[in-house]
Parts: C-alpha cells; structure tokens; sequence
C-alpha cells in the first residue's frame, strides 16, 4: 500500500461506542475509580491496568510523556516509582504540576488526573522497594535513567557488575536516587465512549486537597 492509500485508511479509521453512559456517579471520584481499574484488572484484552501515560513540563515548558505504572493509591494520591535523576523527575522538580492518564481502551474508558506531584518518604520507598523482584531491584541499579547509554553491552555490565554485588537471594539495598512521587489530584476527570461520538465527560476538581470536590459534566 502506497503512503496515500495508507493516510486514506487512516483517516477511514472508526469505531462505534456502547450505549453504557456515566449515572449515579458518586461524591468521592475515588471510588469510581476503584470501580474501574477493578474493572480494567479484570479484562483479559487489557494487559496492564496499572499503567497510566505521565506527561510533565519542564522550567522552559517542554512537555514530555511517557509510560509509568501505578504502585498505590493511599493518602489521597496516585504513586509511582522512579530513578530520582530521571528526565521526568527532573522536570518534577522544576514543575511539580503533571498529568496522568489511564487508557483503557477496550472499555472504552479513560481517566484523565491532573495534581501535582512530591517525593514520598525514605521510609515508603524503601518498603516498596523491599517487594520488589531481585530482578528489578538490580536493574535500578544498573540504569542510570535517561542518560545517553554508549552501547547495549554496557547496560549489560552494568547490570552484572550489580548482580555479582548482590546475588539473587541477597538484601539489595534501596538506590539513594530511587523513590516515589505521589501525585495529589485537583482535578480527575472521567470519559465514557458513548454512541455518535456524545461521549460521556464528568470531571472531579477542587481547589486543594481540603477542598470538597465538585462534580461537572462537559460537552464531548
């Protein structure tokens, strides 16, 4: 197929949506969202529920996106993990304002947040980093994350330099550039794929976290 043909294709690209629409929804958006990763958790086609789309701008306003995975939802936030000096905790510290997305398409659902985002505690990162397979405790070692990398083989000794260090089996310590980020939301948002393209759109926002929340739907 020739690269008009395949622009023609895409642009005839569509899909019906469902009849399900958003009712009874509840004070606290954290409940519904428990519904739904529950949900998400549950579908065969969905192969990580967990997984949300983080987008960060930096001190000059360069937004950035990327794949990161859900680990808690405690203390009135959405936490994740990361290397400290990332790319992404850069721009953190730069702009603590994020954005995170759940897309779960074959529901034909998605779960926009908005909040900012702080370091949890040692004590937390470390607790999780305790769960953690062997595996991925020596990997957080052996990446030094988003910096430029000379060639595969030397991520690869890396990560034997940390095996033979710790072997599976050992106490591998938590990195000191290593921990989580809590994302407080001031605003959740829920969209509904509904027939026509009138999706359903009903956001959660409040002024700050002591706020109660208000509860508005929206034009698709």
């Amino acid at each position: 197929m020739n690269e008009k043909g395949m622009r023609a294709e895409i642009a005839a690209m569509r899909r019906s949506y469902g009849e399900e629409g958003l009712v009874n929804m509840p004070e606290d958006p954290f409940v519904i969202f428990d519904e739904w990763i529950a949900a998400a958790a549950a579908n065969e086609i969905i192969v990580e529920a967990n997984a949300m789309i983080l987008s960060t701008a930096d001190g000059s306003g360069e937004i950035t996106t990327r794949t990161v995975l859900l680990k808690d939802i405690s203390q009135g936030g959405f936490t994740f993990f990361t290397n400290y000096s990332s790319r992404k905790a850069q721009a953190i510290a730069m702009n603590s304002q994020v954005t995170l997305l759940f897309p779960w398409y074959a529901m034909e659902r998605q779960v926009i947040i908005s909040g900012q985002a702080d370091k949890i505690s040692r004590e937390e990162s470390e607790n999780y980093f305790a769960t953690r397979p062997w595996s991925s405790q020596i990997g957080a070692w052996a990446s030094a994350q988003s910096e430029p990398l000379s060639s595969r083989e030397e991520l690869e000794m890396r990560l034997k330099g940390a095996s033979e260090k710790w072997p599976e089996g050992s106490a591998v310590p938590t990195p000191p550039h290593w921990g989580g980020f809590r994302v407080i939301p001031d605003s959740i948002e829920f969209w509904q794929g509904r027939y026509s393209r009138l999706h359903d759109r009903i956001r959660y926002h409040r002024a700050d976290a002591k706020s109660d929340w208000d509860m508005q739907r929206y034009f698709p």
